[in-house]
This record gives structure tokens, sequence and C-alpha cells, in this order.
């Protein structure tokens, strides 16, 4: 595949590696995408796709998985909302124009640039049917799953919100909801990083 960061050796490897099933921190990226001031506001359930966010960017944090981040024309739509530009710090987060977030250079080279072990891109922001699911199709054609967390994306509008993630299912993404991935990803009750994520699952609760 054209731009695939595998060789065939590692692509082996990837698919061996899938018997698993279960994934672990060391394998996963998280991947955010454009929840930005100007375009949340105008987004079906915003303060669930930012509440799911904080909690996976938190996850993220604990388990020492790489984070990786963009704006779509920040000069026009803004900086990230309050609460997780509070959270942004010593992530690089770039502008784009592209849909695709895999289609940006910078990006993609950041992707390329990845440990690897890490086959999959933990996808939240928004919107589910525009950038969401393009960058899930990117993650794809560079031989990455897609692991896109439906109650941390969504859309304009509820209905293509559901078509986008109608859509990710039928193309091949992995979809799942915030609270799976976490405790996928943490794996057993009583260390210290299920300890320190403890108060954020508690919260979500609430």
């Amino acid at each position: 595949m054209s731009g695939c960061r595998y060789t065939f050796i590692q692509f082996l490897q990837c698919v061996k590696s899938m018997t698993s099933f279960l994934l672990r921190p060391e394998q996963c990226c998280l991947h955010l995408i454009d929840p930005q001031q100007s375009l949340m506001i105008h987004i079906h359930e915003a303060n669930r796709v930012v509440a799911n966010i904080s909690r996976l960017l938190a996850c993220a944090r604990i388990l020492k998985m790489p984070i990786i981040a963009n704006t779509q024309y920040k000069k026009g739509l803004g900086p990230y909302v309050s609460e997780l530009e509070a959270m942004m710090e010593g992530i690089p987060c770039l502008d784009k124009t592209e849909f695709n977030a895999l289609s940006h250079s910078a990006t993609r080279a950041l992707v390329n640039e990845l440990p690897e072990p890490v086959n999959t891109l933990i996808l939240v922001g928004v919107e589910t049917h525009i950038c969401i699911y393009q960058t899930a199709m990117g993650a794809l054609e560079l031989g990455l799953t897609p692991w896109v967390v439906a109650d941390a994306v969504s859309s304009r509008t509820k209905a293509n919100y559901e078509l986008g993630l109608a859509r990710l299912r039928d193309a091949g993404a992995v979809v799942g909801s915030a609270e799976m991935i976490i405790y996928e990803l943490l794996g057993r009750a009583g260390t210290p990083e299920f300890k320190a994520m403890l108060p954020y699952v508690v919260k979500s609760e609430s």
C-alpha cells in the first residue's frame, strides 16, 4: 500500500498480534480531532463529547500512551474548548485544512514516527461524518486500526453522527464507548494506573 508505515514482516507481526484481541496501551495512540470553541457550540451533545475526551486524555497520560492532536483552520474556528485546552500541555497540536488529518503531511509524519508497537489510533473529536470518518479511512490506508470512541465523537446533527458511525463500522473501523476502551486498556483493578484513573470513572457515573 502506498504510504504504508509497515513493512511486510511488520504487517505479519501485526496480524499475529491481533489474535490477542484485547488492546494494550503500548499498541495505541490517542488522536484528538478539532474539538474547537467555534465548532463545538454547534455540535450535538457537545458536553458529552468534551467530558469523554477529557477522560481519555487523562487515561492516555496515566498509561503513558502517545497523544497527537489537530485543529481545523484555527484562525477561523479558534482553539480547543477551555476544558480541553487546559489539558494540552506537551501535546503536539497541528493546524490543518484537510478533513483527513493523515493527509496533512506534518500529522502523517508524527504518526509514522510512533513507536513500532503502535497499530491503533483511538479517534475522538468532531465531526463524526467528516474529519473522524476521513481520518479513519486514512488510518486504514496506513495499515493502522481506527478505534472510534462513539461517545467522544459527534456531528452538528444527530443524523450525521449516526450515519457517520454506521459508515465507519461498514468500512472496518472499531466503534465502542469511552468506558469500554478505558477498561480494556487498564486490564485489571488494583494497579496504580487503575487507582489513578478511578476518580475519572467515578466522576462519569455521578
